[in-house]
């Protein structure tokens, strides 16, 4: 996350994230980053439903598609970027090989992640394959995976998935 940090600096960009299945990690990394103070807005992590529709998800989006979308992480990024004026929403929500027994249904191992540029109406997503290793090695390689499309939309280029 440190040249994700050192191009938002440059920039004067202000970045948001709202997790669900990273709990931080997303957050955690940025601000393991000397000067993320300067670039970071604000986080949440909703774990659940119920705080994704409190912070803007529109429960009829998690209704049709499942929380476990990329049109409900294309939500995430669009209303914390929003809720914070940031200038960059994140959003990312899957399951990371685990069953929800509150929400059944859909591949338990995809990731869906949106990034949204505010000043362009514009969302970049990406989705990943969980990795049949540990939930704490997946959440490295959702932040790796991340951090790296973080730095291609920032250059202003696009290979999103």
């Amino acid at each position: 996350m440190s040249e994700v940090v050192k191009i938002l600096k440059e920039k004067k960009l202000f970045i948001a994230t709202m997790e669900s299945c990273t709990g931080g990690g997303i957050v955690n990394a940025i601000t393991n980053i000397e000067g993320a103070s300067n670039v970071l807005k604000f986080s949440a992590v909703t774990y659940s439903n119920e705080y994704k529709i409190k912070m803007g998800v529109n429960e009829d989006t998690i209704n049709k598609y499942s929380v476990y979308s990329i049109e409900v992480a294309k939500e995430m990024s669009k209303q914390i970027s929003e809720f914070t004026n940031a200038d960059l929403g994140i959003g990312i929500t899957g399951r990371i090989n685990c069953e929800d027994p509150a929400n059944i249904g859909g591949d338990i191992s995809l990731i869906y992640i949106s990034i949204y540029e505010k000043n362009k109406d514009q969302f970049h997503t990406l989705t990943l394959n969980a990795l049949p290793k540990s939930r704490e090695e997946n959440k490295q390689f959702i932040i790796r995976a991340l951090s790296k499309e973080l730095v291609y939309v920032l250059r202003g280029k696009n290979r999103s998935i």
